[in-house]
């Protein structure tokens, strides 16, 4: 045999899946796909396997599962998915349980039940059939990663005993082990689905035991009091990935078609105003100037999380793009956190729109050594996470979470100028384009904010 293995790691939400197999009897499982899939069938073709199982170690909460998509574009895989915890679901899929054994020619793959991260989590353990009690590694789904563990509270409720019940996974299961055994998590740095991810995309149980802080935490109470205070925010449209993945994701047999729009066309829409307008040029673009209540989403892959937090999934998205070209990225991004449903895009872009003399709006930059010179009455706003926040800042400034701020944007001064600013400046102009569509006169960006901050050696307060 020869063992096929490949990793798929999806930027933005940090999320990764994996494509397993063996190539002499030319089968294959996929662990934890996305929703655009078509980078699985490319790989089966490369390694010349057929797509015959796919795995699913939990109901995701933090992208939308691709299972259905998968098995509907192959038209012969099957969805295998946890019936342990008490587990229901909405959509055809063989149940798995503690202890069944799948095989890949030479690969032995064995299902695990491992609570915590949720009720009907299961880690999938794989060795050689020859030595079968001898797993070489285990692909841990979202209840142990790299330096951290799955956070237990995104049910909304038992987070106490899904934390006990980590425990149980982690030195119960995990840490008996052998230590030289690898670990294949399915989410790496950046993601909220636990604290403080670590940025290597595999590590082993010895590793783990030796540095991971939930491994320091050998007391069940400890364990509990460390996992239930140690997660960051949770987006809001965690709980409603988490019913969309049980219930089953609606099959789309290809990205959402955008229609492609005419500037006349597109600024009756926007005046209509029946529609969510996002921008997803770079921040300077769109400082230089933007059509009036667009959101700025830059299109890079942290799109999927920011629109995901922000935007409705059932009122149509209207698109500004860099260019046209980016169309397809674009539309692949917000599939990855459940937005299908488009209006259109601005056929040729700012461009178009300026050239058919309709009214733009700026959002102004200023430069770190400006804003060290003189603060000239400005409020300054930081956009970024609570843990961020702690770890340093800019002296003087406040701090609004930035899915907070649309509902607490009455505590800032709108007679006054507001300079926004974040870890580097994708952050703080979409911020700033929600204080613009909030009706604030005078907003500022950063460009390299807190980053830029440091890197010029000006103070930071603790």
């Amino acid at each position: 045999m020869s063992l096929i293995f490949e990793r798929v790691l999806t930027d933005g939400i940090a999320a990764i899946s994996y494509l397993i197999g063996d190539d002499e009897e030319g089968t294959a499982a996929v662990i934890d796909p996305r929703p655009d899939v078509e980078v699985y069938l490319e790989l089966a073709r490369k390694n010349g396997v057929s797509i015959t199982h796919i795995f699913e170690t939990h109901i995701h909460a933090d992208l939308v599962s691709g299972s259905r998509e998968l098995a509907a574009r192959t038209g012969t895989a099957t969805i295998h998915a946890s019936s342990e915890g008490g587990a229901e679901y909405g959509f055809d899929r063989e149940a798995v349980r503690d202890g069944d054994t799948f095989t890949f020619g030479s690969l032995v793959v064995t299902a695990r039940h491992t609570p915590g991260h949720t009720p009907e989590h299961v880690s999938y353990v794989v060795a050689e059939e020859d030595h079968a009690d001898a797993p070489w590694g285990v692909f841990t789904g979202d209840s142990l990663f790299v330096s951290s563990a799955g956070r237990p509270d995104l049910l909304g409720r038992d987070a106490d005993k899904l934390a006990s019940q980590l425990y149980d996974t982690l030195w119960g299961f995990y840490g008996k082990l052998h230590d030289g055994v690898i670990i294949y998590p399915s989410h790496g740095s950046g993601s909220p689905c636990g604290a403080d991810i670590g940025e290597r995309l595999d590590s082993t149980i010895g590793y783990e035991k030796r540095f991971n802080p939930y491994y320091q935490r050998n007391e069940r109470q400890g364990f509990v009091d460390y996992a239930l205070s140690t997660p960051p925010p949770e987006p809001t449209y965690y709980k409603r990935m988490k019913k969309v993945n049980a219930a089953g994701p609606e099959v789309l047999g290809h990205l959402p078609m955008i229609p492609a729009l005419a500037p006349a066309t597109f600024k009756q829409m926007v005046d209509e105003r029946k529609c969510q307008l996002v921008d997803t040029r770079t921040m300077l673009g769109f400082g230089g100037g933007h059509i009036e209540g667009a959101l700025n989403i830059a299109a890079t892959p942290i799109l999927s999380i920011w629109a995901g937090w922000l935007l409705d999934p059932e009122k149509p998205i209207l698109l500004v793009l860099e260019s046209d070209g980016d169309v397809e990225k674009v539309s692949q991004l917000f599939v990855r956190t459940g937005y299908t449903k488009f209006a259109g895009y601005l056929v040729g872009g700012m461009r178009a729109w300026q050239n058919a003399g309709y009214p733009l709006r700026e959002l102004p930059q200023m430069t770190v050594h400006e804003l060290h010179a003189s603060r000239n009455g400005l409020q300054l706003l930081d956009v970024r996470g609570p843990a961020e926040w702690r770890n340093g800042r800019i002296p003087g400034a406040t701090h609004i979470f930035l899915p907070h701020l649309a509902k607490r944007s009455a505590e800032l001064d709108k007679q006054r100028p507001v300079l926004v600013y974040c870890a580097t400046g994708y952050r703080a102009s979409l911020a700033a384009s929600i204080l613009q569509q909030e009706g604030f006169s005078d907003v500022r960006n950063l460009p390299g904010s807190f980053h830029a901050w440091k890197a010029a050696k000006f103070p930071v307060e603790k």
